[in-house]
């Protein structure tokens, strides 16, 4: 029997869905969204060093994306770039092309909510802004417009130093942050949210809500009981540790980067363990609020028609790698949660289908009935949900600033740092971790050359300009796509 889903996404890809269907039978559209946190933070993942409740319940009642990419960022505040793509819908060098006009874009309608508000959605939004317009000009409804992060102090950088006294706490208000205003920022975001969905209660019309939670990015600061429920001695120093990466300031993630400058150089075990305590407690903290989002949305009888899409803008290293931040292209910073959850999606389900996370914005306007508009690139998750198809893109690719390349194809992965002209290669498949480089063994040239035709390829579809072939002359000589 077909399911309300498949029937659903069959009516809008024949186009019969916008001509027989008013707004008010369209389903509303839930997108919580979160910042840094990286894809292997939920219990219901295999995660057993964290607490996530509510995640797993998406992920129980919903499908889940185990294999969701970012595709980097043109810039070191990689939320901008992540965002960017995600509301244009554009891959990362297009987007790079407007965004310095992107309020320009918004007023042509060519902007998510935007094109959501003219299907006859009513649209909110609360929480983390980051997009070169104003959000309060993009939706219907804005409570708290944030920035791209709160406020960091001098305290909250170097630390910790094992032996030495740490006054920086996740608990202490005094250095503001997310404590900025009374009343942390996560808790905001649920109020809000909570509000909304109440006053969307009343409407006729279906909503779009885009939740955005400045949370797990620093400073990671929680209620200090969330903190007590990660003691250190439980917390694991992560497999791929090391003190620092060696090829740190070649690829842009050096001494010198605000991220890193988080933790000590070189990077110890305390420091690393305390980082990651911080990072589990806030995750914590803001599962319980998007607990509270989905007990409204149940409690005013609106989750029967909700279609919920969960993913965050980018992981974070957090100790892995010797790495502290996100500018990085090894999985853990460029892979990301992805839930989907509502009428007729599959209950328990889990996708390997490499997908971007920016594959949300062409689903939701598909579910909305808005024909997907010509500029953009990513593509709706709908026919992998629904069985009608089971591979998204050939191939994965990622970028960092003009200092790091990534392709991904068949589970394996090739990372170039141009700099320096040196290459790694990973089997996912079999070293999920990438801890072990097989760029310089004899038997991966011939797949070396296979990803870079493939990257080549991709770099014209992304609109990528940067020469690869003079920094790695060899992959380049007689470089073949042999899929």
């Amino acid at each position: 029997m077909r399911s309300a889903l498949q029937s659903l996404a069959i009516l809008i890809l024949t186009g019969i869905f916008a001509s027989s269907t008013t707004a008010a039978e369209r389903p509303n559209v839930l997108f919580l969204f979160a910042d840094d946190q990286a894809f292997d933070t939920l219990a219901a993942l295999g995660n057993e060093e964290i607490e996530t409740p509510n995640l797993d319940r998406l992920v129980a009642k919903g499908t889940t994306f185990t294999r969701t990419y970012n595709m980097g960022s043109w810039s070191g505040a990689v939320c901008v770039a992540s965002r960017t793509m995600l509301n244009t819908g554009r891959f990362l060098w297009k987007a790079e092309k407007v965004y310095k006009k992107t309020d320009a874009e918004r007023e042509a309608g060519r902007f998510w909510s935007v094109l959501m508000g003219e299907a006859g959605y009513d649209t909110y939004f609360t929480g983390k802004w980051h997009v070169r317009t104003d959000a309060a000009k993009a939706f219907d409804t804005a409570g708290h417009i944030r920035g791209g992060m709160p406020n960091q102090t001098p305290k909250g950088y170097n630390r910790p130093i094992e032996g030495k006294t740490d006054e920086w706490k996740p608990w202490d208000t005094q250095f503001d942050g997310f404590w900025k205003g009374g009343k942390h920022w996560s808790e905001v975001v649920a109020d809000d949210a909570e509000g909304f969905l109440r006053q969307s209660k009343q409407s006729d019309n279906p909503f779009f809500m885009y939740i955005a939670f400045n949370a797990p990015h620093d400073p990671r600061q929680s209620p200090q009981e969330y903190v007590e429920k990660y003691p250190l001695e439980d917390i694991a120093v992560p497999e791929s540790y090391v003190p620092e990466y060696p090829y740190k300031e070649a690829m842009g993630a050096g001494k010198g980067l605000r991220d890193e400058k988080l933790a000590p150089f070189p990077r110890t075990e305390y420091a690393v363990k305390v980082h990651r305590q911080e990072y589990y407690a806030i995750i914590t903290h803001m599962d319980e609020q998007i607990g509270r989002i989905l007990d409204t949305l149940e409690a005013t009888g609106q989750d029967k028609n909700t279609m919920i899409f969960f993913t965050a803008d980018h992981g974070l290293a957090v100790g892995r790698h010797g790495l502290m931040g996100k500018q990085n292209l090894f999985d853990h910073s460029i892979r990301v949660p992805m839930i989907v959850v509502g009428p007729g999606v599959p209950i328990g389900k889990k996708l390997d289908a490499q997908v971007y996370l920016q594959d949300v914005m062409p689903t939701a306007l598909e579910l909305a009935g808005v024909q997907k508009p010509d500029y953009v690139q990513f593509r709706s998750l709908l026919p992998l949900i629904t069985g009608e198809r089971d591979q998204q893109y050939d191939a994965i690719y990622c970028a960092y600033l003009q200092l790091q390349r990534a392709v991904i194809e068949d589970d394996f992965k090739l990372i170039l740092y141009p700099k320096i002209s040196r290459a790694l290669l990973y089997n996912l498949q079999d070293d999920p971790l990438e801890l072990e480089n097989l760029a310089d063994m004899p038997s991966s040239q011939s797949k070396m050359r296979s990803l870079f035709a493939t990257l080549l390829e991709l770099q014209r579809e992304t609109g990528d300009t940067l020469d690869l072939k003079s920094s790695f002359p060899t992959l380049a000589s007689g470089a073949t796509n042999t899929k």
